[in-house]
């Protein structure tokens, strides 16, 4: 066989041969060793199984209140001054109230007047039905009696309407506490004139408590109800125990103010609610960190 012919039947051979081993090397360098493939669940359920959060201390729903005016007028008195104890139905604060009171006194004058003018009514009543009935007075004499009578009722009721709204109002000079607990702020002094539905006093019931926690919205599939929570906070030493209790069903804006600057300010964050297990320090409105540990597995939700 001549020199030609064998270089060009062994070149193409070569070349298929190296293209061949290429391609091989090339497809095992893309496929990841069996190692690395069983490492890698294990490390990222680690990472799934516990969750971090920011959030605040909040009283439960109800158990912190602002106290407010119905009114406008000049607040006369203040009752209770800040961290003092009060009782559902003590008084707060209280407006002036002599105006209001007058008119009430009016009001009433008016009331005892209808009654006066009904009991006279219904004694001409009786005398012109007597008349009828002996054939003396006249039809229209008692026709008049009757309206004259049905008016005097209706001038009282209207009367009395008018004096139990003023009553209502006057009620409201008197700003009377809502709920068992204890006073956190005073918005307002006395001789301060206010508007109607201006805040006097906030009342909180100090011993209803949890923590609303701002989780990642992109963390919302990895918590459920009944999971371990624990809560620290900044200047205090070790945490206190907490249960997750509240899920929502939608996502909101950021309320609090990321401590994390890589965090964007705009995220959306599900708002967690976590019953705390143990009495605590903790201030309402007091910045927390939370931190949530799920079961080994997981749960669903």
């Amino acid at each position: 066989m001549s020199k030609n012919l064998w270089n060009r039947l062994l070149w193409p051979v070569l070349a298929v041969g190296l293209l061949a081993v290429a391609a091989l090397q090339a497809r095992a360098a893309s496929r990841p060793s069996r190692r690395a493939v069983s490492a890698s669940p294990a490390a990222s359920g680690a990472a799934r199984d516990r969750v971090a959060a920011e959030g605040r201390v909040v009283a439960y729903p109800g158990a912190e209140v602002v106290v407010g005016t119905d009114l406008a007028g000049t607040l006369v008195q203040m009752r209770v001054e800040e961290k003092q104890p009060v009782r559902r139905g003590e008084l707060l604060a209280e407006l002036r109230s002599d105006d209001r009171r007058a008119e009430l006194n009016e009001a009433r004058a008016r009331v005892a007047e209808a009654d006066a003018e009904i009991r006279l009514a219904e004694a001409d009543l009786e005398r012109a039905r007597s008349l009828w009935e002996k054939e003396v007075g006249s039809r229209q004499a008692l026709d008049k009696a009757e309206r004259d009578l049905q008016t005097a009722r209706a001038r009282r009721e209207t009367a009395r309407a008018t004096a139990d709204r003023l009553d209502a109002v006057l009620a409201k000079t008197r700003i009377l506490c809502p709920i068992d607990g204890v006073v956190i702020a005073r918005h307002a002094q006395a001789g301060e004139t206010l508007e109607s539905g201006q805040k006097i006093v906030t009342v909180a019931d100090l011993s209803k408590t949890r923590v609303e926690a701002e989780l990642d919205e992109f963390d919302a599939g990895r918590v459920a109800l009944g999971d371990g929570v624990r809560v620290s906070a900044e200047g205090w030493d070790g945490g206190w125990r907490g249960r997750v209790e509240e899920i929502p069903d939608s996502v909101v804006g950021r309320r609090l103010k990321p401590q994390d600057p890589g965090k964007p300010e705009d995220t959306r964050v599900l708002l967690v609610k976590v019953a705390l297990l143990e009495p605590t320090p903790l201030k309402l409105g007091q910045r927390v960190e939370i931190s949530i540990d799920r079961p080994e597995g997981g749960r669903t939700r």
